[in-house]
């Protein structure tokens, strides 16, 4: 088992507070890790002491940490149910069934507080808090049941003809080019249009989407140079972004329109409704354009799937799950407690902020067999990459539309992608995914 550098520590289960009276960890192979001897003149601590407060002193928004977070996920999981994060006083969960506990336990673990670092009871937001994600029972009960309607089995059904039409005159110009740019090319270039297309936007500005994506996402972690670079021409993003969640701006017949269409019949207000339509577009883009991304570069990286998968179409949308669980394009997400509670033995207060590590629950082993493999014919359902409970991804259909619409033309027309050059990561405080994704692709 490898771990990166980061220090673990741990302290007794007195119930002091956990940022005193640390001991030293000795990371031992196999994932044991156990006391180290005190120091000369220190209080004698038994090997056999109960040892229940693992602290960590690793930065999971370093660059070092988001270029790589697989090692330090596996440390995080090892360490123990629960983790003290010393350097910004928080706990972290990496293990699947805490984290999907504190998911689905959304009145101890709330979204209200803010699903980032900051506690919006104690600092005020960047941007008006989220009715949808930032929101709990009842605000968001009345929320999330237009948006569930909005995007019902029904909506998205009507969705696909053009989906999928657009899906197939993308991949065509890919296939004649034969040499393109996964990320820009595809995994950007389809998701900006198809879903600003069917929100009912206008064609004017969308290259404002991506930018304000990342403001919202780096806007989870600390306020590092990710978030500051990130923010750097936010008022000019965010008037166009705001200008765009009105009556007057969106089309006819569209996802946005059918949002205000709500206000009409007495579900929400004017204000609310245009703060819906800002959800779709912080949050309807970044995370698809991820998961497409990091799906071609799976199939590059793992030839023999992409095969499997051209063999198999039924297998298309397993697939594209099975890339939800292996390279997560939403990797954390925060909550706060709302009332002391323990978790495996730690006891956790009230008001405090907890670091939901996703993708370290998709690799969990405890969950996944074999989890380290990327295995398109693997049943990937209980990922936590959209989450679950009532702060399930509203979106997901959209999302699962897309990859098919996208992956379902390229395996009639593609034998297999080659990397030409070395992929770039997109370092960001909250997504994974790539900046670069330089590929060839043998036509069928």
């Amino acid at each position: 088992m490898f771990y990166s550098e980061e220090a673990f520590k741990y302290q007794k289960g007195t119930g002091d507070n956990p940022r005193q009276s640390l001991q030293t960890a000795d990371k031992r192979p196999g994932g044991i890790i156990a006391l180290q001897q005190p120091e000369a003149g220190a209080s004698a601590v038994s090997i056999d002491t109960t040892v229940d407060r693992p602290v960590s002193t690793i930065d999971p928004f370093s660059h070092e940490f988001l270029r790589d977070p697989y090692p330090h996920h596996e440390a995080l999981r090892e360490a123990g149910p629960v983790v003290w994060l010393e350097q910004y006083g928080i706990w972290t969960m990496a293990r699947h069934q805490e984290v999907r506990d504190a998911l689905t336990d959304w009145q101890t673990y709330c979204s209200s507080a803010g699903v980032g670092l900051s506690d919006f009871r104690k600092e005020p937001p960047w941007r008006p808090p989220s009715i949808i994600l930032e929101a709990d029972p009842p605000l968001h009960t009345r929320t999330r049941a237009v948006l569930t309607r909005i995007l019902s089995p029904a909506a998205i059904n009507i969705l696909r003809v053009t989906f999928e039409r657009e899906a197939e005159l993308l991949v065509a110009r890919l296939v004649e080019q034969r040499e393109f740019d996964g990320v820009s090319d595809l995994a950007e270039a389809y998701p900006l249009k198809v879903f600003p297309d069917a929100v009912g936007l206008s064609g004017d500005g969308r290259e404002n989407l991506l930018p304000y994506g990342n403001m919202v996402f780096n806007s989870f972690g600390p306020r590092n140079d990710l978030f500051e670079l990130a923010m750097a021409n936010a008022g000019p993003v965010r008037d166009w972004i705001m200008s765009k969640c009105s009556r007057a701006a969106l089309a006819p017949g569209g996802l946005g329109m059918q949002i205000f269409g709500a206000v009409d019949a007495g579900e929400l207000t004017e204000v609310e409704a245009g703060m819906l339509v800002r959800s779709f577009l912080s949050a309807g883009i970044d995370t698809t354009v991820y998961g497409l991304g990091n799906a071609l570069y799976c199939f590059a990286r793992y030839p023999e799937q992409w095969t499997v998968v051209r063999e198999n179409p039924q297998l298309i949308r397993g697939a594209f799950e099975e890339v939800l669980r292996f390279e997560a394009p939403v990797q954390t997400f925060f909550r706060t407690t709302t009332r002391d509670i323990e978790v495996g033995g730690v006891r956790l207060g009230d008001g405090e902020k907890v670091l939901l590590f996703l993708a370290a629950a998709n690799r969990d082993p405890r969950r996944w067999e074999n989890a380290e493999k990327f295995d398109v014919r693997r049943r990937a359902t209980g990922h936590m990459t959209f989450g679950t409970g009532i702060h399930g991804c509203v979106g997901q259909a959209v999302a699962r539309l897309e990859s098919e619409a996208v992956f379902g033309a390229l395996a009639r027309r593609v034998v297999s992608f080659e990397l030409t050059g070395e992929p770039m990561p997109r370092l960001n405080n909250t997504l994974r995914g790539l900046d670069t994704l330089p590929l060839r692709i043998v036509p069928a």
